[in-house]
């Protein structure tokens, strides 16, 4: 590894999971206009982020992490932005009131537009073209023009993360997020359901609490914990010309550390985590908080390795591990890696990603999620971290505030054959509304517990 790390030192390394760009004159005119764009994000905000990660490293608090597979260009929507945002908040106010714990909320938005995949080309009726790798790179159409890697799609996709962006720290600034509106936020399609009754529930008794400060002299207009909150964005770092192109140079607070401007919060997947790679290279030279997805392929010895290459200064905040192993694997591999962790005395966030080990395949052919096996995992990360004596610290979830049909199971009782109901995601299966405010309500009972 190189002492000195340099925007592009990424360039000189193996790299995996990248598209073959056909025009190298477009890519570099791409990257040369992200370069002179504004920054998404600002390094005040993540140094914010930081801290607050650090909270959860010390056991104060609980990481709740989650959003879409992979954002689109065709379902960028007002409604789609602000139901998600809305159950975001929801599912923060269950487990701040009904778990007892601070939340630090990071939404996988503005930014979520690249996607590993496990095989380079996808086959259907006997045609095999390459695979979809996220709107960033190429198009879901199974045709040969959409699935050819376009970088102009980079340019596309850094627009609709400032407007997202823009949108949402102006529902923020706005008020939409005061406990006020606790009551207010409903999904249409929960009325009736049992998760929707218990949430009313909750509203119901914290619209009586605001009522009660109020006579107090705590109203949203006096109290900016009251009428606001702290949300954040994060995405996978997987094309590293556009991260390159956006990471910026801190000017604003005079450190001279390189911020990856992209996102707040930015993660190497479990494919891409290879210590000499270019992923770990890239990551490891900014000031952000890193995620690092840690699957069953991975040692307790090169954990220890990432974690010295990734956070050498053992910052509390800097780096998270995202635990994916599965319902059926967990208790096999977390333990060691916890184990090793612990004994090194490496100060690390532990996170939960039950989502990506528990894919399976329908008998009707569709990819899907079993929520119990979701629960499961989640159950068991809980259990395994307090009989090593650490903390559990967040969960990292793929969710939507739309009402779609892509995970079996959960009080709506998904069946394999609801999934060709309403299934609207373009490559992993998602928690609906429901199902992600259920889970919101089981991890307030471990975390009380």
């Amino acid at each position: 590894m190189p002492a000195v790390w340099t925007p592009d030192s990424w360039r000189q390394k193996p790299i995996v999971q990248v598209p073959e760009y056909r025009d190298a004159a477009a890519l570099e005119e791409v990257e040369r206009n992200l370069r002179n764009f504004p920054p998404l994000v600002f390094i005040r905000e993540v140094v914010e982020l930081k801290e607050s990660l650090a909270g959860v490293a010390r056991g104060e608090s609980f990481l709740l992490q989650g959003g879409d597979c992979a954002e689109s260009f065709r379902e960028h929507k007002t409604d789609y932005i602000r139901d998600y945002f809305q159950l975001f908040l929801q599912m923060a106010l269950v487990l701040t009131f009904r778990g007892n714990t601070q939340v630090v909320k990071v939404g996988r938005v503005a930014g979520q537009f690249a996607k590993p995949r496990s095989s380079p080309v996808e086959k259907q009726g006997g045609k095999e073209l390459p695979s979809y790798r996220g709107d960033i790179i190429n198009g879901p159409e199974f045709t040969e023009e959409a699935r050819i890697p376009d970088p102009r799609r980079q340019l596309q996709a850094y627009r609709q993360s400032a407007a997202t962006l823009n949108f949402l720290r102006a529902l923020i600034d706005g008020g939409y997020a005061s406990l006020d509106n606790a009551h207010r936020w409903e999904l249409n399609f929960m009325e009736g359901s049992p998760v929707e009754a218990r949430y009313r529930e909750l509203a119901d008794e914290i619209r009586r609490t605001v009522e009660i400060n109020r006579l107090l002299g705590i109203t949203a207009e006096n109290s900016l914990e009251m009428r606001s909150t702290r949300f954040y964005t994060s995405h996978e770092a997987l094309l590293l010309s556009y991260e390159q192109a956006l990471a910026r140079k801190d000017e604003a607070m005079g450190s001279g550390q390189w911020v990856a401007t992209s996102g707040h919060f930015i993660w190497i997947g479990d494919r891409t985590r290879q210590p000499d790679g270019a992923h770990v290279e890239f990551c490891r030279g900014v000031v952000n908080p890193i995620g690092l997805k840690c699957g069953p392929s991975l040692d307790p010895d090169e954990l220890l390795r990432l974690i010295d290459i990734l956070n050498p200064a053992n910052e509390a905040g800097r780096l998270t591990l995202i635990a994916r192993f599965g319902a059926g694997k967990i208790a096999k591999h977390l333990p060691a890696l916890i184990r090793k962790v612990k004994a090194a005395g490496r100060t690390v966030v532990w996170q939960c990603d039950p989502m990506h080990g528990n894919t399976i395949t329908a008998g009707t052919g569709y990819k899907t999620r079993p929520f119990e096996d979701v629960v499961s995992e989640v159950e068991q990360f809980f259990t395994i971290h307090r009989a090593e004596g650490t903390h559990p610290g967040g969960v990292h979830l793929e969710m939507t505030g739309q009402n779609v049909t892509e995970c079996t199971g959960g009080a709506a009782q998904i069946s394999e054959a609801d999934l060709a109901r309403q299934y609207d995601t373009g490559c992993d299966p998602r928690l609906n509304a429901a199902q992600s405010l259920e889970i919101a309500f089981r991890l307030a009972e471990k975390l009380k517990g």
